[in-house]
């Protein structure tokens, strides 16, 4: 059989994975907190036909003789720029600007995402769409009394609170942040969460503003980070690029069959 056949099977496959991430990315355009993903290919090992000579006094050196065998997927990278802020006035909406991510916790599992379209439960806890508690500093869950008149958050992710007859704002506690040193590692599990991993480096518990983490802007929520321009181009390169391999296999056919037609 032709190396060039297999070349193009593995190269049709590369590129279904392609576009999978690309339908993926176009399907999540309008996902708070999402981040897109890119896929990068590699090239497989090459077969040696002959190597490379040094220079002699009689003649000078040769260049190795190679023949490639394809390529094979090499990543699919999580990139974590930041998304466009979209800003909806509403208190409990809250965006990161910079570095970082909300922590939320689920029984004794605790999440990661950028996605900050919170909510009050029946009991005042802060909770996300999932009823996923917010973790505040310290580990702690933040709970705000039902006698609450107006709730306000800061930048900082301080949440206070106002209740009938006193004037005074009550703090029921501070917003954290997890900054890792890998934020790529991190692992999509859904939901528009992440969860740790081995190459993400550990979750961290810090305050907004501090250690390199971003600030919160209260009343606004990140928007996904795809980029429709981008992703219909990516398309059309793969597209193009799976019809390539596709004549590539359809010739490597001819040949074969131009060679099996030798007999008669």
């Amino acid at each position: 059989m032709l190396r060039s056949m297999y070349s193009g099977i593995g190269g049709m496959k590369n590129f279904q994975t392609k576009l999978d991430v690309i339908g993926n990315n176009i399907a999540n355009v309008n996902t708070y907190g999402f981040k897109k993903g890119r896929t990068i290919f590699k090239d497989l090992v090459s077969q040696q036909i002959s190597g490379a000579s040094a220079a002699t006094a009689a003649r000078g050196g040769t260049n190795p003789k190679q023949v490639g065998l394809g390529s094979t997927l090499g990543a699919i990278d999580t990139v974590q720029t930041q998304g466009s802020l979209q800003t909806t006035g509403r208190s409990l909406d809250l965006a990161i600007s910079g570095d970082g991510f909300f922590i939320v916790r689920d029984g004794n599992n605790d999440y990661l995402t950028r996605a900050g379209n919170f909510y009050l439960d029946n009991q005042g806890y802060l909770v996300n769409q999932d009823g996923l508690y917010v973790i505040g500093i310290g580990g702690g869950k933040i709970q705000i009394p039902n006698t609450a008149k107006s709730i306000s958050i800061g930048a900082d992710g301080k949440v206070t609170y106002v209740v009938d007859g006193n004037s005074t704002p009550q703090t029921a506690g501070q917003i954290a942040l997890a900054k890792l040193q890998n934020p790529e590692g991190l692992e999509k599990v859904g939901n528009n969460l992440f969860q740790v991993t081995t190459n993400s480096g550990g979750m961290n518990n810090i305050a907004p503003g501090t250690n390199g983490a971003g600030t919160i802007v209260p009343g606004a929520l990140e928007m996904s980070n795809v980029d429709l321009s981008e992703e219909f181009t990516e398309m059309i390169v793969a597209q193009r690029g799976f019809q390539a391999n596709t004549r590539i296999i359809t010739t490597s056919d001819q040949i074969l069959e131009e060679l099996v037609n030798l007999k008669r």
